[in-house]
């Protein structure tokens, strides 16, 4: 118990006494110069229009603008037969749209279905128990024979060898010395 009190004092006066280097890096977020400048060019005046009137699509959009204030309409056939007409302007306070229905909403009635599911009889196949007779393959014991083996036939080259034959050499040697006394002895 006295050593982790210890540790827990010594931990203290640690963090206490604890302080960040003075000489750490210090980073500076990066300063990018922008080489592009932004230029709004003044709001051009506009007007279009057009339709799509075919036998799946009735559309028609049509839009004007002064520079300043921006109108317009467009007009949708919906799937109910009805006709949803948007007119709108667009200006400098946002953007306000009247939204108009001509027409009258028709649904088509409900008619319940007489269609009867075809119905099958149960199958007439009445499968059979499957009976297995024994196999009619029967296995023999396996016999074996022992292998047979020839001396391999050699096709190499033959050699002879010969015996050497030793003779007594003659001598060639004479027995007379080749030595002669010095006629002074040396004194040492």
């Amino acid at each position: 118990m006295k050593f982790l009190i210890l540790a827990a004092l010594f931990a203290v006066a640690a963090a206490d006494s604890y302080r960040s280097a003075e000489y750490a890096p210090k980073y500076e977020a990066p300063a990018y110069k922008s080489t592009y400048e932004a230029k709004y060019e003044t709001p051009q005046p506009y007007d279009f229009s057009w339709a799509v009137n075919d036998y799946y699509n009735d559309y028609e959009h049509s839009e004007k603008s002064d520079g300043n204030v921006v109108t317009g309409s467009y007009r949708v056939v919906l799937p109910d037969g009805r006709t949803q007409i948007v007119t709108y302007r667009a200006d400098s306070y946002g953007y306000v749209a009247d939204v108009k229905y001509t027409g009258e909403a028709k649904y088509p009635e409900y008619v319940e279905n007489n269609y009867k599911a075809t119905t099958y009889s149960a199958p007439a196949y009445k499968p059979t128990a499957p009976t297995y007779s024994a196999p009619a393959y029967k296995p023999t014991a396996p016999t074996y024979t022992a292998p047979t083996y020839t001396a391999p036939v050699k096709n190499g080259p033959t050699y002879t060898v010969t015996a050497p034959t030793y003779s007594a050499p003659a001598p060639a040697y004479t027995a007379t010395p080749v030595y002669k006394a010095p006629a002074v002895q040396p004194q040492y």
